[in-house]
């Protein structure tokens, strides 16, 4: 059903157009589409819009060669540790764009094409549908409290009046030992008595940090 547009070693000014073109158009189609749905930042829309070209450029210079292609691998794998951690969609737009740059760099510009849209269209579906949404009742807790504060029932009471359910999920020492860093993911009972809720925690805690996000805490989400 697909085949290659490159029909020789010897690459043709044409065959580079066409090639460069529908990288051009896999690399706008991820970048808007993610956009739509998303908010990135300025340089990552802009980075997954070039990064098909950058990779069909590369995978045109490889031209087949077997030692290349492994040092071009090689080469790809030291992006991960010179980037900041970022969402799994993140890395799954990334992904994207470096397979619709590689397919459209091995000739194959109408299939980079088709499942580019398809794709993009896939994620667009459902984000808007909100298939995926988490719970609106989700909370993730960081509490910090005294190190003479004994943590394991200190909300216990506050948490069984205001959420139907709270799980410590991790603990650490900061400030040198001199006070805990809490934790926790709960599902409140009622959203309108999260600040109450908020208040009394902050009466038992010594009016310390504490912090309620929608979002997990950076290193607990892929």
């Amino acid at each position: 059903m697909f085949s290659s547009i490159l029909v020789s070693a010897d690459l043709t000014l044409l065959e580079i157009a066409l090639c460069t073109a529908s990288a051009v158009v896999c690399g706008l189609m991820i970048s808007l589409s993610y956009k739509a749905v998303s908010t990135p930042s300025r340089s990552f829309a802009l980075t997954t819009a070039i990064l098909p070209v950058i990779v069909m450029v590369v995978i045109l210079m490889v031209n087949g060669n077997l030692g290349v292609g492994v040092a071009v691998a090689g080469s790809f794998s030291l992006v991960r540790f010179r980037s900041l951690p970022g969402k799994a969609s993140d890395i799954a737009v990334v992904f994207l764009s470096m397979a619709s740059g590689l397919a459209c760099g091995t000739g194959y510009a109408t299939f980079a094409l088709l499942s580019t849209l398809v794709i993009c269209l896939l994620g667009v579906v459902l984000t808007k549908t909100g298939l995926f949404n988490q719970k609106p009742t989700l909370r993730y807790l960081t509490i910090t409290i005294p190190e003479d504060l004994d943590y394991a029932d200190a909300f216990a009471d506050i948490f069984d009046e205001y959420t139907k359910r709270a799980d410590l999920t991790s603990m650490k020492t900061v400030n040198l030992g001199a006070l805990y860093e809490l934790r926790y993911e709960v599902f409140l009972k009622d959203t309108s008595k999260e600040k109450t809720m908020l208040d009394m925690i902050r009466t038992r805690n010594g009016n310390l940090t504490v912090m309620s996000s929608l979002m997990a805490p950076l290193g607990t989400e892929l």
